[in-house]
């Protein structure tokens, strides 16, 4: 299904590479069927070119109906200037996903002509090595068929996650904030290491090694991460010893906090953006 695909990415950022990088490795798409276009870095457009064999356009000789999937990775507060200068060549048979973090469908179904399927997609910053956790929410007029098509496509970068729109502010707080916390975490662990001698690059691969590990152990076993904490504990023992020390210094409140105070963010900047955003193609249009 995806061989047959051509794919427009409209902004040339990490993102927008990352998911190139993603699908480019999975070899489920010819390269040659990936476009990317900015406004003005011909440089950057070289540099992914040469990188992963796809076609770079400067967005002055792009051609937006010869893509099937448009993807919207430009920065945020460029969104509605940018569909403005775009939305009278859609066609109604082209999907668009959307990685702008903070629009959402609706806002971006306002602007587009009545009808267009729009996905919001929400990667990780693993997309970049096809670990990413990535959370898709459909637009109202998106068919079931494009639903199944962006989520196979995306798994090219990683795990997919079909949510509701009402749950990307979790998602965020818990997966798109989340590598912050591991790394925070490590950061931490590392520095103890190295208080008791170790070298910094044999504590930081003996930290992720162990992260890892963990994170394998849930995927593949059953147990809830409770159960296989209580696995690992022996009375008494070292692990023990750890643990109470977390709970002692509110580590469990901690991360409850980071993750409610992450999401809760994500929303009100969502609410920021998109006012700017209209503003801004309010002020345009009249």
């Amino acid at each position: 299904m995806l061989d047959k695909k051509s794919i427009l990415f409209i902004g040339a950022g990490s993102m927008a590479e990352a998911m190139i990088a993603g699908i480019v490795s999975a070899e489920k798409i010819p390269s040659q069927q990936l476009i990317v276009s900015n406004r003005s870095n011909t440089d950057r457009l070289e540099e992914l070119q040469e990188n992963y064999g796809i076609i770079g356009v400067p967005r002055e000789h792009l051609d937006i109906g010869q893509a099937d999937i448009i993807v919207l990775a430009m920065k945020p507060k460029d969104a509605a200037t940018s569909l403005q200068s775009i939305k009278h060549s859609l066609k109604p048979n082209q999907l668009i996903l959307s990685v702008l973090a903070g629009v959402t469908t609706s806002f971006i179904e306002q602007i587009v002509p009545a009808g267009q399927q729009v996905i919001r997609v929400m990667p990780n910053t693993s997309s970049m090595i096809g670990e990413s956790a990535t959370a898709i929410s459909a637009g109202k007029h998106t068919s079931k068929h494009n639903l199944l098509l962006s989520k196979e496509l995306l798994q090219c970068i990683g795990e997919v996650y079909v949510l509701p729109e009402g749950k990307m502010d979790i998602f965020t707080g818990i997966a798109g904030s989340g590598p912050a916390y591991f790394y925070y975490l490590m950061e931490h662990m590392e520095k103890e290491g190295q208080k008791a001698g170790l070298q910094p690059e044999t504590a930081r691969r003996m930290i992720a090694q162990t992260i890892l590990g963990a994170a394998k152990m849930i995927q593949e076993q059953e147990e809830p991460p409770a159960m296989l904490r209580d696995n690992v504990t022996s009375p008494n023992g070292t692990t023990a010893a750890g643990l109470k020390a977390l709970k002692e210094q509110g580590g469990g409140k901690a991360i409850a906090q980071a993750i409610q105070q992450a999401a809760s963010r994500s929303k009100e900047i969502s609410a920021e953006l998109e006012q700017s955003i209209k503003t801004v193609y309010q002020t345009k249009a009249m």
